[in-house]
């Protein structure tokens, strides 16, 4: 039997949750002011079971910094989050720094992305600082083909690992975001391989619709959904705050963890959570799915 990799869960919205406010810059706050609580959210989910500690780098993105004014900022905010991440890792004594590169342009907004081969020098200039201190790349939210695309061949210039997670949509996983079916994602990857294909922030029905298409790709797959009722029409932008976004009530540990279990027997062995799902979670799925 494959053995299963539990990842961490929704990094953002716990740092929310903890400091009691939403902000413009996001999970990116927490880096400027209280770095101290991103080191209790990696501590909390590795206690709770977690192989993988995801950086909170996701919005540490040019385009991100740019709209704040603190462009200047970008080489050390991406330092500080891979070795926060790093350092709860060692303290723990075992696991896997993921070095988030979340998407250009805005979550969920494939259209606001650059074309891949400008993306391609972006990430490949944010992966090159991650690799002093990441064991893989995770690109997070990738909703067109040609944002993977350019994620992957940025993330590619270092040799480490990468992990792709694409986002589908919530009415129908079969399709990524921007409406391009996901079948349409292998032909990519036979051009820029992958050491594994996760499904993330879409809600978990969407995710278990579409796990039997990257079943078929042949590479390690897994999933990690998000808890909220649906992305607000007004969540599209820089700028927006993610207090725009409700949690759903029906999505507790067991009710999540029913879920990953159905992940499971489609054949995941990378399985963890994304935004809304916290250590609870992330503790019933260690206790499920390690048996």
């Amino acid at each position: 039997m494959t053995a299963m990799t539990i990842l961490d869960g929704g990094m953002g919205q716990e740092l929310v949750a903890r400091a009691g406010r939403a902000t413009s810059m996001w999970s990116m706050q927490a880096l400027l002011d209280a770095p101290e609580l991103v080191r209790a959210v990696h501590d909390d989910f590795f206690a709770a079971g977690a192989d993988v500690a995801t950086t909170n780098s996701y919005a540490v993105l040019p385009d991100r910094l740019e709209a704040h004014g603190m462009a200047d900022q970008l080489e050390r905010l991406a330092r500080r989050a891979c070795e926060i991440a790093a350092a709860s890792r060692d303290a723990h004594g075992q696991g896997i720094v993921a070095g988030a590169l979340g998407p250009i342009g805005f979550s969920y907004q494939p259209d606001k992305a650059p074309p891949a081969e400008r993306a391609a020098e972006i990430y490949a200039h944010l992966a090159r600082l991650h690799a002093e201190t990441v064991d893989v790349h995770l690109l997070e939210t990738m909703s067109s083909v040609d944002q993977a695309r350019g994620g992957l061949m940025g993330a590619s210039v270092t040799g480490k690992p990468i992990w792709l997670a694409l986002s589908v949509d919530d009415t129908d996983g079969t399709k990524l975001r921007s409406g391009e079916a996901l079948s349409d994602v292998a032909d990519l990857l036979a051009a820029h391989p992958v050491d594994r294909v996760l499904l993330n922030c879409s809600i978990p029905e969407a995710v278990t619709q579409g796990l039997p298409v990257v079943a078929g790709w042949g590479v390690p797959f897994g999933a990690y959904a998000n808890g909220f009722t649906q992305i607000a029409s007004g969540f599209d932008h820089i700028g927006a705050t993610v207090d725009l976004l409700s949690a759903r009530q029906d999505l507790d540990p067991d009710a999540y963890a029913d879920h990953a279990e159905a992940w499971r027997d489609l054949g995941a062995t990378t399985i963890g959570g994304c935004c809304e799902i916290g250590p609870a979670h992330i503790a019933e799925l260690a206790r499920r799915l390690r048996g």
